[in-house]
């Protein structure tokens, strides 16, 4: 008797955190509690720069980025945040933007109100809000104008930047124990500390606790995997995951890939960004990209339709399949912001490009539409299947104007027929 089990389907696991709110406006951004992991980017513009700063905003936001950070480091950016809001409010782009603060913040907070105001949420350095006696009284003034305002607020604590003292302290108590942990867990444990007891300051001072997100960055794909399983083991507070100087190009973000997947599976972390260096003359939504990707790709979110293509081989040394591939994944990508209110479920539909016919027309029936392109000898025709079935063979040298057309088609039918199904 064949006592097999069937092969369970890996998903990744749900965040039993709390749930924090951003809010601009009507626009609410939910971070944990069940809510989707959220996106996050930030600018390189200088704040300063009003224009060129909500221009990049909107660049990101309409990239997908949910909630955009900016740095505010001068009594000049400060003042620069509230025309920022109303240039992106004039551009109807109501992404809630997020405050960066390290050394002055306090100050910042309470001497430009419409700056606190402006922001719908305030990213605290614990390490950097003061040293000695000053730090309770920076921090608690940093505390009371998230409370004054309502505003959600980030403790995001880095490795570049720990609490000194604190390091300090529970290095000496390492000193004492009968046998010394190594430098490497005292520092995931001031990195852990530092997050949770200023959370637990912060709450003793009247914020609430459903309004706290939490953060430890580090560079180290390994040394984030085990900060955040030990963070998520102590609280149940919402937790922002990013490798922090990830770097640039493909290392940068391949090395975020790799950290947050692992995290992401477990059911650690409700919102993230993927820090990269960019390219000279790279557009800063390449991290928005990504993350967008890699949530997609555990399956965890949909944002734009997914096309499989395939790798390419000495049956196929024709370029044709990766230049269709190429121009379908940006003919989708630039369709979306249009149809993501028009077609509602298309970010789910599948298209598969493929090269030759080892592959290409199994591969092309899995998917929602497919185009099975000829190999290197094979007949110049291409099979097109619709939903699984043969619906037509493509020839000629205008095949992937006449594919876009099939896809564009598909997409009105069948998603279109949904929008007016819910009317």
């Amino acid at each position: 008797m064949n006592t097999a089990k069937p092969i369970a389907e890996a998903t990744a696991q749900t965040s039993a955190s709390r749930q924090a709110k951003v809010v601009w406006g009507g626009r609410i951004v939910t971070v944990g509690g069940g809510a989707p992991v959220r996106i996050q980017s930030m600018t390189n513009t200088d704040t300063v720069d009003v224009i060129g700063s909500a221009i990049q905003i909107k660049e990101l936001a309409v990239a997908g980025s949910e909630m955009v950070r900016l740095t505010v480091n001068t009594p000049e950016a400060a003042q620069a945040v509230p025309h920022i809001r109303d240039q992106l409010d004039r551009m109807g782009i109501d992404v809630p933007l997020i405050g960066d603060f390290h050394y002055n913040g306090h100050r910042l907070l309470t001497d430009y109100p419409e700056c606190a105001q402006a922001l719908s949420k305030y990213r605290i350095n614990p390490g950097n809000v003061g040293k000695g006696d000053k730090r309770d009284k920076q921090f608690g003034l940093m505390i009371e104008a998230a409370v004054k305002w309502n505003k959600a607020v980030r403790i995001g604590v880095n490795w570049g930047s720990l609490d000194q003292a604190l390091l300090a302290d529970l290095m000496d108590q390492n000193s004492r124990r009968d046998s010394p942990w190594g430098a490497k867990s005292v520092m995931y444990e001031a990195l852990v500390t530092s997050a949770l007891d200023s959370a637990q300051q912060a709450v003793e001072m009247g914020l609430d606790p459903n309004q706290i997100i939490l953060s430890c960055k580090v560079s180290g794909v390994q040394d984030l995997i085990s900060v955040y399983r030990e963070l998520a083991k102590r609280c149940n507070y919402a937790l922002h995951l990013g490798l922090t100087e990830a770097g640039m190009g493909t290392k940068g973000a391949v090395a975020s890939a790799a950290a947050l997947s692992v995290l992401l599976q477990e059911g650690i972390g409700d919102t993230i960004r993927v820090s990269l260096t960019p390219q000279p003359g790279e557009s800063r939504t390449q991290e928005v990209v990504i993350a967008a990707e890699i949530l997609q790709a555990l399956g965890m979110r949909s944002f734009v339709p997914s096309v499989t293509a395939c790798p390419g081989c000495g049956r196929t040394t024709s370029t044709t399949f990766q230049e269709l591939t190429q121009r379908i994944e940006a003919f989708l990508r630039a369709q979306m912001p249009l149809w993501r209110s028009k077609y509602p479920g298309v970010e789910k539909m599948k298209v598969a490009v493929m090269g030759c016919i080892v592959n290409g027309p199994g591969e092309s029936k899995h998917a929602d539409i497919g185009i099975s392109l000829p190999g290197t000898g094979e007949a110049p025709a291409a099979p097109v299947f619709i939903d699984g079935e043969k619906r037509m063979t493509l020839r000629g040298d205008a095949i992937a104007e006449e594919f876009q057309a099939v896809v564009e088609n598909y997409v009105e039918k069948r998603f279109g027929a949904t929008t007016v199904s819910q009317m």
